[in-house]
């Protein structure tokens, strides 16, 4: 689950992780009350920032340096309502873009100057091959930094943590001396970076990213953008964390197909996948790939695939324009296969119409029976009992 900048920032702060200071606008007018408060009414600079859930905004121009009211109420009413296109939205530059529904409007945290001031790149994630958390870190932080990453990597620096002993002071020392800071700067980067990793784990967050973080002309060490996101699977126990999802910045055939209690990743190709269990759609997605294809989405049915769950999945899948088949692969364990394919046949006949070809690969308890069923349905299904079987015809489907 991902964060706006805004809650990502408020998260932080409870933790006491310095943070640039701003207030949320969903209008103009609020914009404007927003630049009042925040410089006292005595007037100066602020930054209109758009909240949605990607990266790059300010290559997108959904970051605006204001240094007046008038200023900042202008660039609220561009980037209000705009649809921001980034490297990170759909279709990246090219892309439809998201629509900006809300702006931040935050203080200017370069002071005294710009040219005092020092970037850097600091980010906290789970690393699976060594099965340690991770702060990875970069005196090069801003908006280039996946240039800097891929042209000169060795500016990109790494700290794994044990998970048994935790982050430990001589690690945050080393951290804060790598980045080349000396005095109260120094002094400030390891209490940051204490405060950070508290809020990481205690979060349940899968992914913090901070950049930039900021060293301030008066050496106070601020993070000035975030990137937060959370395991979607702890959100049982981060209730309040949950309740600042914004649906409007996610998939809709994914929020509904989750309503449905389905597991559902929409994808780009042209094949669409229903399998019950995450293995066997995984391979299942490879199959696909094997057979020329690409897999259109994930979609996990669960072990109870009932006519109702499959009729779901159907309607899931269908609302994609680029599929061009549909591949169900079902292992018979828990459920009968018999049982899924009296659902298939029920699901088809409550949608009808469906114009794309149905393969459908039902192995385990009960199969032959299931692919009896299936055929003497009299509906445009076609089934298999091997997965080679259900490749070639995948195969077939596809090509036009």
């Amino acid at each position: 689950m991902n964060l706006h900048e805004y809650q990502g920032k408020e998260l932080l702060k409870k933790f006491g992780v310095a943070i640039q200071e701003g207030i949320l606008a969903t209008n103009v007018e609020e914009a404007e009350e927003a630049y009042k408060t925040l410089t006292g009414g005595a007037g100066g600079n602020v930054v209109v920032k758009a909240q949605i859930h990607a990266g790059g905004r300010g290559k997108g121009g959904g970051i605006k340096l204001s240094k007046s009211l008038e200023e900042a109420s202008e660039n609220a009413s561009a980037i209000l309502g705009m649809m921001l296109k980034t490297p990170q939205t759909p279709g990246g530059m090219e892309g439809p873009g998201k629509l900006v529904r809300k702006v931040l409007i935050a203080q200017d945290s370069y002071v005294p100057t710009f040219e005092s001031c020092k970037e850097y790149y600091i980010s906290i994630l789970t690393d699976r091959e060594s099965k340690r958390n991770v702060i990875i870190y970069s005196t090069e932080g801003g908006m280039n930094i996946e240039e800097v990453a891929e042209k000169t990597p060795h500016l990109v620096q790494k700290e794994f943590i044990d998970p048994t002993l935790g982050l430990q002071a001589f690690q945050l020392r080393k951290i804060a001396f790598n980045l080349n800071l000396t005095g109260d700067a120094f002094k400030g980067m390891t209490r940051f970076l204490f405060s950070l990793y508290t809020a990481f784990v205690k979060s349940d967050a899968s992914l913090f990213e901070i950049n930039p973080c900021l060293k301030t002309g008066d050496n106070r060490i601020l993070a000035v953008d975030c990137k937060v996101t959370i395991d979607d699977n702890s959100l049982f126990r981060q209730k309040e964390i949950e309740a600042w999802r914004d649906l409007d910045e996610e998939d809709p055939i994914e929020v509904e197909a989750k309503n449905f209690g389905l597991n559902f990743v929409n994808l780009d190709g042209n094949v669409g996948c229903m399998v019950n269990g995450a293995g066997l759609a995984m391979a299942t997605m490879d199959i696909i790939k094997l057979s020329g294809g690409e897999p259109a989405n994930f979609l996990d049915v669960g072990g109870t695939a009932d006519a109702e769950r499959v009729e779901k999945a159907f309607r899931i899948i269908l609302k994609d324009p680029k599929v061009k088949a549909i591949l169900i692969n079902i292992f018979g364990g828990i459920v009968r296969c018999d049982r899924v394919a009296n659902g298939i046949v029920q699901a088809y006949q409550n949608i009808g119409d469906i114009e794309i070809p149905i393969i459908v690969r039902l192995q385990g308890t009960n199969a032959e029976l299931a692919k009896e069923i299936i055929d003497k349905s009299g509906l445009e299904v076609q089934s298999a009992i091997l997965l080679k079987e259900a490749a070639e015809l995948v195969q077939k489907a596809i090509i036009v």
